[in-house]
């Protein structure tokens, strides 16, 4: 039970394969008592049977782009809980349309929206959980490879992801001094609402697997299982990093010797 007594925020819930749904099952079997807001009217018939089932609180709409749907979520927090021990940031958008073709084709109002929804909701999301930190507390954040190198069709969401990365960089120096850890899970590719709406991802999947030195995709317990670590008082030294999850993608240079030499047969026939 390395939760238990913590109190923790999770967003992002869409349904019962999303990964933030994944981690509040989890951190509320550890014991962590959960929080868990959806992001807009038509998402409540999903998330509220989810959240009731792990006895979650503050089952309220909170978009992050309204100041005063957030300002009254961490009221209720304050007022129910008074502080709180961690926060889960698994929210991302971009348009479907502009997930497809060429980064270089991006709108200037996709861009804008895609930044704010997906990078700047962890700042404005950190700077008010801290204020209900004084004991410290661990603020963890979803990234993907794609805030590192290329992904074909993602896009302005890597962008957004090397912002949000970043972002952890500065707010755990901007909050470590009060014991605040800020970090982010850089999870492979796994099927969630989110991901199907970047083209060709059927593709990713299937390549990823091949690659990974493990020679699998990650599951959904595996992540959950990384951010049960990284809000538990195990990864108390742990702060500003990017903890990739993705079976070792992201460790590798080049395929691996039987599938390169599979391609080159191919090629050369």
């Amino acid at each position: 039970m390395l939760l238990t007594g913590k109190k923790i925020l999770i967003t992002g819930v869409a349904n019962d394969w999303s990964m933030a749904w994944a981690i509040a099952k989890m951190a509320a079997e550890q014991g962590a008592e959960i929080a868990i807001p959806y992001g807009a009217p038509v998402l409540e018939k999903r998330v509220r049977p989810l959240a009731e089932s792990i006895g979650a609180k503050f089952v309220m709409e909170c978009n992050v782009q309204d100041d005063a749907q957030m300002d009254a979520l961490f009221a209720e927090i304050k007022k129910e809980w008074g502080t709180i021990d961690g926060v889960l940031h698994a929210i991302a958008y971009s348009g479907r349309n502009e997930l497809t073709g060429r980064y270089a084709d991006t709108s200037r109002e996709n861009f804008k929206n895609t930044m704010d929804i997906s990078a700047f909701s962890m700042v404005d999301m950190t700077r008010r959980a801290a204020a209900l930190m004084p004991n410290g507390g661990s603020i963890v954040t979803l990234t993907y490879y794609g805030g590192e190198k290329s992904i074909p069709n993602y896009n302005v969401m890597g962008v957004a992801k090397a912002a949000l990365e970043s972002s952890v960089k500065y707010l755990a120096a901007d909050l470590g001094a009060g014991g605040i850890r800020v970090n982010a899970i850089s999870a492979g590719p796994i099927k969630t609402l989110a991901a199907s709406g970047v083209g060709g991802f059927s593709d990713i999947l299937k390549i990823n697997e091949m690659m990974t030195p493990l020679r699998r995709n990650m599951t959904l317990e595996d992540v959950a299982g990384a951010a049960v670590y990284l809000f538990s008082n195990l990864s108390s030294g742990v702060t500003g990093e990017i903890h990739h999850v993705d079976c070792g993608y992201s460790s590798t240079g080049m395929m691996p010797n039987d599938l390169k030499d599979a391609l080159l047969k191919v090629i050369n026939d």
